[in-house]
């Protein structure tokens, strides 16, 4: 009897350290760190448990490429070249297969599916100091959304930590010197449903990623986890304030309060105590349509990082001897390389203007300013330069010739 008591005891305690030691094995999503393209896993997630593997790979290319691919890494870089989370299978809903999305991107190049030409119907994606995101509105069906279905949310968290989708990794190169390297995201969240998106990638080096990129606010959407001033019909990239964190507001009292979701076994939320605070927007580039999406353009050999050229239109103000300018040259990988932020106070300025068809073979000099004026940038053949050789375009070349007070516009 003894013998019995000790022998089940020992299969008892086997069965417990065998349970811990599967505890201790899973790594939570945001613990996984993969250089790209180089250090990618076939799948990020190795784990099995009650949902089971990850359905989907993460080391994609030309090969995987295709509206059937299962490749399940994502970007987020700027106005025109970014993707978001969808399902495999038509006509599905998102909060029954949350955890198998995989990436849909608006440029070929990535081994990914790519969002099909008219199906965005306005986007804002806006550069802040912590996070960049992109805001819009898409037909959902054309993306295998359900229509009328109002979504959900996806995150690197889950409640078993493992992410939705399962696996699923995000890099962008809003966060590196060279844009033709990607930096990990590790906090980030993305909302589809009722024909519209939001994707929010938060900086990894600065100390409230997380908090900006909350991911326990799944049932409150766009308007409270990253509020903006996207417009359906409008195309544009902005520097933009940052938000307040999700679900945090100052009430009528001047009082810093933090919401708390209901569950939702209590039924739908019928209301909420606050109205989210927009931040402000500024420095916008409007894009002249929907041209920015092509969707239908053939993928290039061996995984090429996405090329296209799109329309835009400068915004230029002026006030007294202060002059704010911006443009945008669409560059080779699909990044924004802008001059939105100058502001020179000038005391003296003679500006000779000349519309002229030219040929840029290499990046403007500070002393000129090249400005893309409602006309098509197209890519140039090399990757490897923001403006590469080639590139034929109709410019604006504003000649500055500068006077007491020395400023420069650099694009």
């Amino acid at each position: 009897m003894a013998q019995s008591r000790k022998t089940l005891f020992t299969a008892c305690a086997l069965t417990v350290a065998c349970a811990v030691s599967s505890v201790t094995a899973l790594v939570p999503l945001v613990d996984k760190h993969f250089s790209y393209p180089d250090g990618m896993p076939f799948k990020a997630d190795t784990d099995t448990g009650a949902r089971g593997g990850q359905v989907g790979f993460n080391r994609c290319d030309a090969s995987t490429a295709g509206q059937s691919s299962l490749c399940q890494t994502s970007f987020l870089n700027s106005a025109d070249d970014f993707c978001l989370w969808a399902p495999i299978n038509p006509g599905s809903v998102v909060g029954n297969v949350e955890g198998e999305m995989v990436a849909w991107c608006t440029k070929p190049g990535r081994g990914t599916r790519v969002i099909p030409a008219g199906a965005i119907q306005g986007v804002q994606f806006t550069h802040t100091p912590d996070y960049v995101q992109v805001v819009g509105f898409i037909d959902q069906s054309k993306i295998n959304i359900a229509s009328g279905d109002s979504g959900g949310e996806m995150d690197p968290h889950g409640a078993d930590l493992r992410g939705n989708p399962l696996g699923g990794l995000v890099y962008s190169n809003a966060y590196t010197s060279n844009k033709n390297a990607f930096k990990q995201v590790i906090e980030w969240h993305n909302f589809m449903g009722s024909n519209s998106f939001c994707f929010k990638a938060c900086d990894p080096s600065r100390p409230n990623a997380a908090k900006y990129c909350q991911h326990i606010y799944d049932r409150i959407g766009c308007e409270y986890n990253a509020p903006s001033h996207a417009q359906p019909g409008v195309f544009e990239s902005c520097k933009g304030d940052n938000q307040d964190f999700p679900g945090v507001y100052t009430d009528a009292q001047g009082k810093v309060q933090t919401y708390t979701q209901p569950p939702e076994s209590q039924g739908d939320i019928t209301s909420i105590p606050y109205v989210a605070r927009v931040p402000a927007s500024s420095q916008c580039v409007q894009f002249a349509s929907a041209d920015l999406f092509a969707g239908s353009v053939t993928v290039g050999g061996g995984g090429a990082a996405p090329g296209g050229g799109v329309t835009a239109t400068l915004t230029q103000t002026s006030s007294g001897s202060v002059i704010t300018t911006s443009s945008t040259i669409i560059s080779s990988n699909g990044s924004s390389n802008s001059s939105s932020s100058p502001t020179a106070t000038i005391t003296s300025v003679s500006t000779t203007a000349a519309l002229i068809n030219s040929t840029i073979t290499s990046p403007p000099s500070s002393s000129t300013l090249v400005v893309v004026s409602s006309s098509t940038v197209a890519a140039p053949q090399t990757t490897n330069a923001a403006v590469g050789s080639g590139v034929s375009c109709t410019a604006l070349v504003l000649s500055l010739a500068l006077g007491v007070v020395g400023a420069s516009f650099i694009l």
